[in-house]
């Protein structure tokens, strides 16, 4: 690997900007200063030194953020703040993007990863990997409701749903609202609001709390993110 995209794919800085840093000598590789941007270097055996700091080479790197509302899953918007915009310039990577999506008004675990291998088998129908929500519902969900989603709905399209587990938590009979939790094991668009809405009632608050076995850090306030750990990435890594 040329140094200069070692240092870029660091997150040292652009291209452009790290070859300005091996020019002025702050770049040793095995205790030599090297100034030709063009240097190969391997990334698993060499020691690399930027400013006299070591720099470890990583591959690929995974962010657990919880998102607010109001905030896109996108990696790019002309007019809206996305979730790659809450990330400081220092963990800020072009190659991060959101695993999946969650609407604008929705909160909870966004991944954010670099590794297009493990999103696609997060994404992919065929895994059917679990999420987890919490949602606030107008209207009274029943143990009429709970039989339904475990059965698999037609939502409207006449699309139809894997079973899901609806599980109430609560319900205000005097206000006519109910808090539930819900687990999916697939992820169609829109798909929790479109299954409250085809037992006739509806999501007024949305919030993810689980991919897999990975639960959102509770820790974390809304726009808040961190790296996940080697146990959470060896748990989102879903088995062909």
């Amino acid at each position: 690997m040329r140094l200069d995209k070692f240092l870029a794919d660091m997150a040292l800085g652009s291209r452009k900007e790290v070859k300005g840093y091996i020019k002025k000598g702050l770049v040793t590789v095995n205790g030599t200063v090297i100034k030709s941007d063009k240097t190969q270097v391997d990334e698993h055996k060499d020691e690399i030194r930027f400013d006299g700091e070591p720099v470890v080479y990583q591959k690929y790197f995974y962010y657990m953020m919880n998102k607010p509302a109001g905030v896109i899953s996108a990696t790019v918007d002309d007019y809206e703040e996305t979730v790659v915009d809450l990330l400081s310039d220092e963990d800020y990577r072009e190659d991060l993007f959101p695993v999946g999506r969650l609407d604008k008004d929705t909160e909870g675990f966004m991944l954010l990863a670099n590794d297009g291998a493990l999103a696609h088998r997060l994404l992919s129908p065929k895994r059917h990997v679990d999420k987890e929500y919490y949602a606030q519902v107008a209207g009274i969900m029943t143990a009429a409701d709970v039989a339904e989603f475990a059965a698999g709905l037609t939502i409207d399209g006449g699309e139809e749903t894997l079973p899901a587990e609806l599980t109430i938590i609560s319900t205000d009979s005097q206000a006519e609202t109910s808090e539930i939790r819900l687990i999916l094991h697939e992820g169609k668009f829109h798909q929790v609001k479109r299954m409250v809405a085809a037992v006739g009632k509806e999501v007024t608050y949305l919030k993810r709390l689980r991919i897999g076995q990975v639960v959102l850090d509770p820790r974390l306030d809304p726009g808040a993110y961190r790296p996940l750990t080697a146990a959470e990435i060896k748990d989102l890594e879903v088995r062909p």
